[in-house]
């Protein structure tokens, strides 16, 4: 039993990606949404990852996917390095600052924490914008290398692989000591604290590897749209992944990804980008009243991944 359940999240997760890419194949149009779907999945289990599990509310996952895409970016551009070359650099800046900023505020309150990371997206941003020389600054950059130009359906299979990797990492790692210790902290941080976990450095590494899979999504980003600017990612995104972490169900694996399909199918089936805004709200609202573990919480009891 517990080897099904380690790895039935990404089983499902492979079976329902291969046939929604099977039926987006047959229109350019959705075949881009559904890629542009994934990517925000995977920023999003980055989320569940480390509110849903660690307990920490980040306001900051849009800006790692943001290092991710503009350190690819510049690598490939400016110094004409693969794409390929380019993605343990664009996975570790992020875990690098993700773990680093982790130690500062993971002993703060948990508006703290939330505050702190918004700040800490705001400053990125702000640097984004102003230097120029290497980000391109408002103008941002351009003729980034795709990675299988002309075969979106080849790039929605790696964006696939991606994804489900992190989830199947994600669920093992669930079912670890590291896992259960992540549990504890959150249920009771002062019995985790008796138990003797070490609580600072659990956080530490749950956040480093959010903020890694988070710049992996950026990677993604970078080299399918091949273009960035400072709004491309950010803080617009942090929020965004925050509500399909919400929508789906932060407690369970694919709880996010669930989010983040729904809430992309449904963008695009509304005509404007004010009456999103009221959906969004309103989605949250009814979610929070109705399912509060979220959708996946009304179909699979909570605790299980």
């Amino acid at each position: 039993m517990t080897y099904w359940r380690a790895r039935s999240n990404t089983l499902v997760l492979l079976a329902c990606a291969t046939l929604a890419g099977a039926v987006a194949a047959r229109d350019p149009a959705w075949l881009d949404i559904a890629i542009a779907i994934v990517i925000n999945a995977l920023v999003a289990l980055s989320v569940g990852l480390t509110f849903g599990q660690a307990g920490i509310l980040s306001a900051a996952q849009g800006s790692f996917a943001a290092i991710g895409a503009y350190t690819t970016a510049i690598l490939t551009v400016r110094l004409g390095w693969s794409p390929w070359l380019a993605l343990p650099v664009a996975i570790a800046l992020p875990a690098g600052l993700g773990h680093g900023l982790a130690r500062l505020v993971t002993r703060l309150a948990p508006l703290a924490v939330a505050l702190a990371t918004l700040t800490l997206s705001a400053i990125i941003e702000i640097v984004l914008r102003s230097w120029d020389n290497l980000t391109g600054g408002y103008v941002g950059l351009a003729g980034i290398p795709s990675v299988f130009a002309g075969q979106p359906i080849a790039f929605y299979g790696l964006a696939v692989g991606m994804l489900a990797l992190a989830v199947l990492a994600y669920e093992n790692l669930m079912l670890s000591r590291f896992g259960r210790g992540l549990t504890t902290i959150r249920g009771d941080r002062a019995r985790a604290i008796a138990d003797g976990i070490a609580v600072p450095g659990l956080l530490s590494a749950a956040f480093a590897l959010a903020a890694a899979m988070a710049g992996a999504g950026g990677w993604l980003y970078a080299h399918y749209f091949s273009y960035l600017s400072p709004g491309s990612l950010g803080t617009e995104l942090s929020i965004s992944v925050l509500l399909m972490m919400v929508v789906g169900g932060a407690r369970h694996i694919l709880g996010p990804v669930a989010g983040a399909v729904i809430l992309g199918v449904l963008a695009q089936l509304l005509p404007a980008q004010e009456v999103q805004g009221l959906f969004y709200g309103g989605a949250l609202i009814v979610i929070l009243l109705v399912a509060r573990n979220g959708l996946l919480g009304l179909v699979r009891r909570e605790g299980t991944l």
